[in-house]
């Protein structure tokens, strides 16, 4: 028993070293990725000129002004000639998803509390003479039931003139990037539609995407504006990949989203790249890697201010590392030279079974999603996560009853297990993670571990059934329901 906790601790500094470590260096802070979720801010619109119309620089998961990810993208035009560049004027081949592609739920990172879904009915805010809202505020003029009623109105009405001039979209577009039509979760938009008029609350006019379901995608919610005589639409682009633990998508940010959608938009060649698109500060910096620059394409012709660049450099100080051999006394020496010595074929066969299954199911997944036709989305993540949820511990639990140390198998498990991961993320491009897979990422390292441990000889000697194997399973399982259900 003191062995397995010794082990057990072992397993979890390891785990801190190999998930908490890198990420803490690559992930944001936490003050760079949480949202700001005052219930009272103040409401600053995005105006366009010659535009009555005005657009709050965020979206929402629900009817509050709380800043959860930021739009980033604005582009200047009337929506039906904005349709028809694309289609008509670019290379590429728009292709519009299966349906059962369109299920995702693009969770933002989950420390922006992405996992909110409940719906608030507070009273939306009238249009100040000042550009600004308050969300406080009442839609009728005497704050009565009469307000909301005119507040639904105005959203049906703002609903059907957005179908008018985006409708094309929802078929097929043609550009440089295979972008397809897409769903994921409810974002509310505040629109403000001009004077007179009440400001409310909107979902988007269309979703698109590039990318592979099961891999790395890039997601854009388009808003078009509420007039049609406006002529502007605000689209909010962020990255996100598929995690095969929690079976749905994560954003890992916006900026990289941003760019590619900009370069896209760039590349037409009705668009003079240096007199009609610009970086506008909109003030909406925080959420995620979100720096308060959106990009502003004029499709109208119109004057353009000249660009004012925001230019951001990382100095990155090296310091040239003491030799290895410097650092390492000779018991250390002689520690390193019997784990080696304790080397056995069956350790990289191990960690070679570990990695292989892990990436596996990402190689795999893209493939089927691609080639296999016939098959559902549903149907690829239930021939696939098995192979995560069973097809590890059990090939793990086999190849380690083999090894004689409990402690060689059980880091070697964690090792591989971690660099699977790691790996994987650099498929992907995932760069940063948020606090709550970071964690689970570390339980589960620590499970395989236990797991092979448990399954050495040396443990098995008293019982098969050992406490390091029977801690192992559970936690396992512990994890990945909880992971499934949300708590992760």
């Amino acid at each position: 028993m003191r062995r397995s906790l010794t082990i057990g601790l072992l397993l979890v500094a390891l785990s801190l070293v190999l998930v908490g470590g890198p990420s803490a260096f690559l992930s944001p802070s936490t003050e760079d990725v949480a949202p700001e979720t005052s219930e009272d801010p103040e409401v600053e619109l995005v105006t366009f000129e010659g535009s009555e119309s005005a657009i709050w620089a965020y979206m929402s998961p629900s009817k509050t002004h709380k800043k959860h990810s930021p739009i980033n993208v604005f582009v200047r035009g009337d929506s039906d000639e904005v349709v028809r560049l694309l289609q008509e004027d670019a290379d590429g081949d728009w292709q519009e998803l299966e349906e059962d592609e369109q299920d995702a739920d693009a969770d933002t990172y989950a420390v922006f509390g992405g996992n909110e879904t409940n719906e608030t009915d507070e009273a939306n805010g009238t249009n100040g003479t000042n550009g600004t809202n308050g969300p406080n505020e009442t839609n009728g003029p005497n704050g009565t039931d009469e307000g909301n009623e005119s507040n639904e109105t105005a959203n049906k009405t703002n609903e059907t003139a957005n179908e008018t001039g985006l409708e094309a979209i929802n078929r097929q577009i043609a550009t440089t990037t295979n972008w397809g039509e897409t769903a994921g979760g409810t974002r509310y938009a505040w629109i403000d539609p001009g004077p007179d008029e009440p400001a409310y609350w909107t979902t988007e006019t269309v979703q698109l995407d590039d990318g592979t379901y099961y891999g790395q995608r890039t997601h854009i919610r388009v808003y078009a504006s509420p007039n049609p005589d406006d002529q502007w639409v605000a689209m909010q682009a962020h990255s996100e990949h598929f995690d095969w633990f929690t079976l749905r998508h994560r954003v890992d940010g916006v900026e990289n989203a941003q760019l590619e959608v900009e370069r896209e938009l760039m590349a037409l060649p009705q668009v003079d790249p240096k007199e009609d698109v610009v970086r506008q500060n909109v003030d909406n910096a925080g959420p995620s890697d979100a720096d308060g620059w959106a990009t502003k394409v004029n499709l109208m012709g119109l004057f353009v201010l000249p660009v004012f660049g925001l230019a951001a450099g990382r100095e990155i100080v090296e310091r040239t590392p003491q030799p290895l051999e410097d650092r390492i006394t000779e018991v250390d020496k002689r520690r390193l030279a019997a784990a080696y010595d304790r080397i056995e074929v069956r350790h990289p066969i191990l960690a070679g079974a570990i990695v292989a299954l892990f990436l596996g199911v990402r190689v795999a997944g893209i493939a089927l999603e691609q080639w296999a036709t016939f098959l559902t989305m549903h149907n690829i993540a239930a021939i696939l996560y098995p192979v995560i949820a069973l097809g590890i511990p059990i090939a793990t639990y086999l190849i380690a009853r083999g090894l004689e140390s409990r402690l060689d198998a059980a880091v070697a498990a964690s090792i591989s297990l971690a660099a699977a991961m790691w790996i994987d993320y650099g498929m992907v491009g995932v760069s940063s993670l948020p606090i709550d897979v970071v964690l689970q990422r570390m339980l589960v390292i620590v499970a395989i571990g236990l797991i092979a441990g448990g399954a050495a000889r040396r443990a098995t000697r008293d019982r098969v059934l050992n406490d390091m194997l029977l801690v192992g399973v559970a936690m396992w399982g512990l994890v990945l329901v909880g992971t499934l259900l949300g708590y992760f």
